[in-house]
């Protein structure tokens, strides 16, 4: 149990901005269509029976039946990429365009990216796996395929065609993944090791996200999506002069052992959430929403909140009921919504948001960030 753990977060030297976004997904390609969904409160269900040539557990999903990824980014370099790097590559494209960064000589040293995900692409990995076993010797698996296989793929080469030689890094964190890139994304630019970063998450549908979903959260439905802010120093946006899209506040990470039991999980869940705060310098009363991971009433990352924020009661915002089960891309597509109702209301300008994570394995987050409404063209085309 870590609830009496100091908190390593330190007090920025600046400010962190995320100066645009990008997201991919079921709600809609980029930061206008998804925000327009999101606040409208239309899902992204749709008929999976035809996509694989695999049973799945269901004929419906929060997935893109319909998806090529050489209709978003053309034919050329792209046809081996897999679902999840494919989904990178479009949300971080829509950033850049979204944020109007642009990557030339003089600045690509300083521009990374860091990108969530939890095993990387499953049905890659899989796949190839299978070929090593089935194709006749000596073995003859397409090498091309390889890469695909590798956590880090979608990662590397959003990096690659972006001509992006910054920082380049994966987090495995499973539900915890958007969270955590953004955390580590944050204290990259803190230590002065980049001046802009894109951070986001990723994960793809595919028959083994379906059935993992389906065995493992029965009342749950597997959904796909990728989304990718640019999070830039407040020195940078001085310099640039771009308007923000939010302040990143806090973010804070905890673990506790199950096998406490769940007044320990509670406990702990409680305290990251009431050091967000005070890292932020917010109360609960000042929220205006709050975006759980969960996706409902009787967890413990409810009751946590629940008491948290005592009679403090703002808005909840529950993204899983719009985007499905996107394990490491969920908190990530959090953020998006909630970056979604600020970029069409005015009246959210400056008002704070919690967005909240956790794990059945007892690893738990939590952020803050400060919103403010802004125009496509303000920044991106």
């Amino acid at each position: 149990m870590t609830t009496d753990q100091p908190s390593v977060s330190e007090s920025p030297p600046t400010p962190l901005y995320i100066t645009g976004w990008g997201v991919m997904s079921p709600l809609g390609d980029g930061a206008r269509e998804f925000s327009e969904a999101v606040v409208q409160g239309r899902n992204g269900l749709a008929d999976v029976s035809g996509m694989f040539d695999e049973e799945l557990p269901s004929d419906k999903a929060f997935a893109l039946p319909e998806f090529k990824v050489r209709d978003y980014l053309g034919r050329k370099g792209t046809s081996f990429f897999d679902r999840s790097t494919s989904l990178a590559l479009i949300a971080s494209d829509r950033a850049l365009k979204d944020t109007g960064l642009v990557v030339t000589d003089d600045n690509r040293d300083q521009v990374g990216l860091v990108l969530g995900t939890t095993t990387g692409s499953i049905k890659s990995t899989s796949d190839y796996s299978r070929e090593t076993l089935t194709q006749k010797r000596p073995y003859l698996v397409n090498p091309v395929l390889f890469p695909n296989t590798v956590m880090n793929c979608a990662a590397g080469q959003a990096a690659i065609w972006h001509r992006l030689k910054g920082v380049n890094a994966t987090i495995a964190g499973g539900q915890l993944a958007g969270l955590t890139a953004l955390r580590y994304a944050s204290r990259t630019l803190r230590w002065g090791d980049a001046q802009a970063l894109l951070v986001g998450a990723v994960e793809e549908f595919s028959p083994h996200t379906a059935w993992a979903t389906h065995l493992a959260l029965d009342s749950a439905t597997a959904g796909e999506g990728a989304a990718v802010f640019v999070l830039e120093s407040g020195e940078s946006r001085d310099r640039t002069g771009r308007r923000p899209d939010a302040e990143v506040l806090a973010v804070e990470l905890a673990t506790a052992d199950p096998e406490q039991g769940a007044e320990a999980v509670i406990a702990g869940y409680t305290e990251c959430i009431a050091r967000a705060l005070r890292t932020a310098g917010v109360t609960a009363d000042e929220l205006w929403a709050i975006a759980p991971g969960s996706a409902g009433p009787g967890e413990a990352e409810e009751a946590a909140l629940d008491r948290a924020l005592a009679a403090a009661r703002p808005t909840r915002l529950r993204v899983k009921e719009l985007t499905g089960e996107c394990h490491a891309a969920s908190g990530a597509l959090q953020i998006a919504a909630v970056l979604a109702y600020h970029r069409t209301d005015r009246a959210l300008d400056g008002r704070p948001v919690l967005i909240t994570s956790a794990t059945r394995e007892g690893a738990f987050g939590a952020a803050v960030i400060r919103g403010w409404h802004r125009d496509e063209t303000d920044n991106g085309s």
